[in-house]
């Protein structure tokens, strides 16, 4: 299965996958940060080869950052928080403050412990914009796992209102991507990072009209599923109208994960069959049944087999020039791997990540950035292990489980993340 590289009919599959994405950044993003300002990724920034570390909840981590609101020293998940300043305005820039409707108060659905609500948001813009950088702020840190921000295209705007008036209290659950047909991805953030600064001549193209929605992760793992208060996060864009900026896009490479059962584990959620229905169960038919469309295009009508690893190959079809890459992976991810061209003489390491850590996954800029031709390959490897789970407190008293693809933090994902020019301007 290619990447979302254009309008392909693996399109709609790939952007499925969006709103399991952290945080995208890129060769020339500055990320401001709050506390342990000596680590690496903030002399990476320094030396103008940017990058970002960012937290998930639900991980403890001695080395998790704070959120960017919080003073040094503090509890990225200790509730409700306030940013420090944004950096000074660039030539042509401008600041759009946006904020949820209203304060909501998550609760999982079907017996889990994660919710995703879109909030539909609107920018009011009369000219084409470019965004250049964005400071998200959780206003209740303790239940905000992630949040994405996809750009909704002026001819769909009123299927986003008939979305959020249909539905009752704020907002509309979107478990998967914002719902929303055409939406397109152009910020998010994640505990540890705050605001994101690109390069000046960089951006995401916002046409006029262009509404926006905020998917918002609440995990309430701590409390079982239960209300764990309730959230008003808001985001502070940082815009600019120059039409002679470079377009930017975030490719997605998804791999199945087919982990089963540790040796010392059972339960009828080790039956493969009985997994995927319990994840179709929790989030719906369309995340349910991800894990059975990744095998079919992965593994071109194998069966699938299970393991601790699995990879997926992505054909390239058309030019592009990617300046990062990052892996995402939840708690019981071990490794992940971006290579281009494997088994060719050309072949290269774009991200190699061996250790990897939910509360630190580091986006991996390219200096000097890497050039894709069409016919090449892109293949994202990963690897998880299934006696994390009875070693993780997250995790501890949750049922044994064949694992596949799922939403949750309990389930687990195998995802590159390729940042990129763009296909053609305006894309």
């Amino acid at each position: 299965m290619p990447p979302n590289w254009g309008e392909t009919p693996e399109v709609r599959f790939a952007a499925r996958l969006q709103s399991s994405m952290l945080v995208v950044v890129y060769r020339g993003v500055v990320m401001a940060k709050a506390g342990q300002a000596g680590r690496a990724l903030v002399a990476l920034a320094i030396a103008l080869v940017a990058a970002v570390s960012v937290a998930a909840c639900g991980s403890p981590s001695n080395n998790a950052e704070p959120t960017g609101a919080a003073s040094g020293g503090s509890d990225p998940h200790a509730g409700h928080v306030s940013a420090p300043p944004a950096a000074p305005l660039r030539a042509g820039e401008r600041f759009q403050a946006l904020s949820m409707p209203a304060a909501y108060t998550p609760q999982a659905p079907n017996g889990g412990t994660d919710e995703y609500r879109c909030f539909l948001i609107d920018p009011k813009l009369t000219r084409t914009a470019y965004l250049t950088g964005s400071q998200f702020l959780p206003q209740n840190a303790a239940i905000v796992h992630h949040a994405i921000f996809f750009r909704i295209a002026p001819e769909a705007a009123d299927q986003a209102r008939k979305l959020d008036a249909d539905s009752p209290g704020e907002g509309w659950t979107c478990f998967g991507d914002s719902g929303v047909r055409g939406d397109a991805w152009v910020a998010s953030w994640a505990p540890g990072a705050n605001e994101t600064l690109l390069a000046p001549n960089l951006g995401y193209p916002m046409p006029p009209g262009s509404m926006m929605v905020m998917q918002v992760h609440y995990n309430l793992l701590a409390t079982g599923g239960r209300p764990g208060g309730s959230d008003q996060s808001s985001i502070r864009l940082r815009l600019n109208d120059d039409t002679a900026m470079t377009p930017l896009r975030t490719s997605l490479l998804p791999a199945p994960i087919e982990l089963p059962c540790a040796a010392s584990e059972s339960g009828p959620l080790c039956d493969r069959t009985a997994a995927v229905a319990d994840v179709g169960k929790r989030f719906g038919a369309d995340i349910g049944g991800m894990e059975d469309e990744l095998v079919e295009q992965c593994y071109k009508g194998s069966p699938p087999v299970a393991g601790v690893t699995q990879h997926c190959d992505h054909p390239v079809p058309q030019a592009a020039t990617v300046y990062a890459v990052a892996g995402h992976m939840h708690l019981l991810g071990r490794s992940i791997k971006i290579e281009l061209n494997p088994g060719t003489a050309g072949a290269r390491t774009l991200l190699d990540v061996p250790n990897y850590n939910f509360d630190d996954q580091a986006i991996h800029p390219l200096d000097p950035p890497v050039a894709l031709h069409p016919g090449d390959t892109l293949r994202v490897t990963c690897t998880h292990d299934a006696g994390l789970r009875g070693l993780l407190p997250q995790l501890k008293g949750t049922a044994p489980r064949y694992v596949v693809w799922g939403d949750g933090t309990s389930d687990e994902m195998c995802l590159g993340l390729v940042v990129m020019t763009a296909a053609s301007r305006g894309n």
